[in-house]
């Protein structure tokens, strides 16, 4: 069992669950109480409101009742293991979500991106750190972040609001993870441009932190499944073996120089 410092723990008896808010609330789904207690006390330290559920079962119930703005989830959980709480969250939100395991394996991490993770962190942790990640992955996800491409970007009924955080296909909108959004928006940004997966991923993990360079590969394929019209012959992002991606050059109209 994961042991913590004595100092790490001393804060917690003095902190009383807040009423859950949507907006800066962060689901822990842990069922070592000690850890989940801990990661309370240092993102409450942060300035975020928390909740907290010992089992896949109730943190799911959680996140469909509260629809918090970031869950960090466990993966060997009783009830419902993590793998099967991603699962069926993705079938209703697209909540930042940051997997925290044991698990060191590489297939392992692979996996949980491939079910729609934004980021990976192994135990023992650092909780500076983990704050940090969640901190990363919203500053992803939020609207003035995003903003920063200072435009909305169009390609043959795909379009990407950086300001507002939204991609509509055809006028439909697309639910997409932070670190989609983030890899698309770099790939439209500047078209026919190819970016290579290590590009990709200081995009995603301008901390440094090592991750395999497949999750790359992951996340492109759950963005061709939302917004390729066939995703086995993709005609948005292309790939460029042995390299990256790019995103398609528009292609000019008739008449156009």
């Amino acid at each position: 069992m994961q042991r913590w410092r004595d100092a790490d723990l001393e804060a917690l008896a003095a902190i009383a669950m807040p009423s859950p808010k949507a907006n800066g609330l962060v689901l822990v789904i842990e069922d070592d109480r000690n850890i989940c207690s801990l990661v309370e006390t240092y993102l409450r330290k942060a300035g975020f409101e928390t909740l907290s559920a010992h089992d896949g079962r109730s943190g799911l119930d959680l996140a469909r009742r509260y629809k918090p703005g970031f869950v960090i989830l466990d993966l060997l959980l009783p009830e419902m293991d993590g793998w099967d709480v991603c699962r069926e969250l993705r079938r209703f939100s697209e909540v930042p979500l940051l997997i925290l395991t044991a698990q060191k394996d590489e297939v392992d991490r692979v996996a949980g991106f491939t079910l729609g993770a934004d980021d990976y962190v192994v135990k023992p942790f650092s909780p500076r750190e983990l704050v940090e990640r969640v901190r990363a992955i919203l500053r992803r996800a939020s609207p003035r972040e995003a903003a920063d491409a200072g435009t909305v970007l169009r390609h043959e009924g795909l379009e990407l609001d950086a300001e507002r955080y939204r991609l509509t296909r055809d006028g439909k909108p697309v639910a997409l993870t932070p670190s989609e959004f983030s890899i698309l928006k770099t790939l439209m940004s500047r078209p026919g441009r190819v970016f290579t997966r290590e590009e990709l991923l200081d995009r995603l993990h301008a901390d440094g932190a090592a991750v395999v360079d497949r999750v790359i590969d992951v996340h492109v394929g759950k963005l061709r499944q939302k917004i390729e019209r066939d995703p086995a012959k993709p005609a948005f992002i292309r790939t460029v073996r042995g390299v990256g991606y790019s995103f398609a050059e528009r292609e000019a109209e008739p008449g156009e120089a």
